[in-house]
């Protein structure tokens, strides 16, 4: 066992049991992967000792929701795809227009994802994708703490026009994923790393059987693991759910049975409250609150489409859990922080309804708790090693009054200069240690011409990407 103490850091943020707090001038130690002291003048044994001048050290971000292994593929794309008929949304365009399969896409993006997160001082992940080759592997390399949720559902989306949701069945086939995916991960409950944990995820409430949603929420209570769910992401989702059951998505997933302290419901932006919806029903938010469930709340994506959660404070106030994912590519949790507090003062037209110390519990305990970790996302004794240490001589950074406003607010992941998973050191001085991102941009970036020469062959109009997604500016005649 190996114990370091980093000594007399100008500012950390520890947690006291309730709440995070500034601390001035303590010492960090910590044994192999758990922290053994935070606070003032340690005085113990130790095998290595550096000192914390100009750093800030706060835990490690826990991000709730995300696809990397295909998000990246879409840069250059996504950006500004959607479909006014579908209420700004491209989601269900381009599922099917876009092949991301390829072994090689998946891994090179995963690898890129891997970059960005940790550059951003992400420390745990969850990685909703299909199982694929090469998967554990990358994530044993990366050193990123893992919630694996491979993904399965009875049906895919179809489109045979741009203002109706179609869909594609096959139960027998969602079960049998269904049981590839809990074979996956039984297989990494006791990983050699200690890093790497499952969670069990139907992909999108409108896809799935209510049969195969209620067994794989109690699959997931059997192994005491995380559930997670799309659910509310979309109005056309919103409004299918209302068809078929008379219900919103959020009272259909209470009728059903799937909600409680296990299950993270990704994005949930859509409740009967949102005035996009028009619905008459005001019960949505305490559906979720009194149940125990967790939102991962993602901004990016939905506002490139227009869209924004009314608004993020109401859900904590209703008592949530709100924990934050980055869903899209770029995977830039500081950026998903300041995001969401921005978004919900515009939607609440009020300075005050959200605050920095609240989305920066979202962005760490709130994430720990949504994935049933009550040893992550905090400094504390006892707690993972998973730490984020900043630069406060990064002229971004300065002045450092109140560093953690200037890291959301300034200096984003710029000023990220160490970043520790389990007590190994994964990031310095802004450098991923163990993986290649240059590389793998490279390798993506071949990946993204073989994905795009597919699409008109799937997509339903037959139409090319150049069509489904053009250049931001015309290329100049020669």
């Amino acid at each position: 066992m190996v114990t370091t103490l980093i000594r007399n850091i100008d500012w950390a943020i520890l947690w006291n049991g309730e709440r995070h707090e500034y601390a001035r001038n303590i010492d960090l130690v910590f044994a192999d992967d758990e922290i053994v002291y935070a606070g003032a003048d340690y005085d113990g044994a130790v095998d290595v000792e550096r000192d914390g001048t100009d750093l800030m050290v706060i835990p490690g971000f826990v991000n709730v929701h995300g696809h990397p292994s295909h998000e990246p593929a879409y840069r250059g794309i996504r950006e500004e795809h959607g479909v006014p008929n579908m209420y700004m949304t491209g989601l269900y365009e381009r599922s099917g227009a876009f092949d991301t399969s390829d072994p090689e896409l998946r891994t090179s993006a995963l690898e890129m994802a891997l970059c960005e997160l940790l550059k951003s001082g992400v420390t745990s992940v969850c990685d909703i994708s299909p199982i694929f080759d090469g998967w554990l592997e990358l994530f044993e390399r990366s050193g990123v703490r893992g919630f694996l949720a491979p993904g399965f559902a009875s049906a895919r989306w179809k489109l045979a026009n741009d203002h109706e949701l179609g869909f594609d069945w096959d139960d027998a086939g969602g079960r049998s994923k269904m049981d590839r995916a809990l074979a996956f991960i039984d297989q990494i409950a006791d990983h050699p790393s200690g890093r790497l944990s499952g969670v069990v995820s139907p992909m999108q409430i409108e896809n799935c059987t209510d049969d195969l949603l209620r067994d794989s929420f109690d699959a997931a209570n059997d192994r005491k693991v995380p559930f997670t769910l799309h659910i509310s992401q979309g109005v056309l989702e919103f409004h299918e759910m209302i068809r078929r059951h008379g219900r919103t998505p959020i009272q259909h997933a209470a009728d059903i049975g799937i909600m409680g302290p296990s299950s993270v419901f990704g994005h949930a932006i859509f409740p009967d409250t949102h005035s996009w919806t028009g619905w008459w029903t005001k019960e949505d938010v305490s559906l979720l609150a009194d149940s125990g469930s967790s939102v991962a709340h993602c901004p990016t994506p939905f506002a490139r489409y227009g869209h924004i959660m009314e608004n993020f404070g109401d859900y904590v106030r209703a008592g949530v859990n709100m924990a934050i994912g980055t869903d899209t590519t770029p995977h830039n949790m500081i950026e998903e922080i300041r995001k969401a507090g921005t978004f919900a003062r515009i939607a609440a037209r009020d300075l005050n309804t959200v605050s920095t110390e609240m989305l920066f519990h979202a962005a760490t305990v709130g994430g720990a708790k949504a994935l049933l970790r009550d040893d992550l996302g905090r400094l504390a004794t006892g707690c993972k090693a998973d730490f984020v240490a900043v630069d406060l001589s990064h002229p971004d950074m300065m002045p450092a009054r109140d560093p953690l406003r200037s890291l959301i607010f300034h200096a984003a992941d710029r000023a990220v200069k160490e970043v520790w998973v389990a007590g190994r050191q994964l990031v310095a001085d802004g450098a991923v240690l163990g993986l290649d991102h240059v590389a793998a941009g490279k390798r993506l970036s071949k990946a993204q011409i073989a994905m795009m020469e597919s699409s008109q062959r799937l997509d339903y109009k037959g139409r090319s990407t150049d069509e489904l997604a053009p250049l931001s500016l015309a290329i100049a005649k020669s």
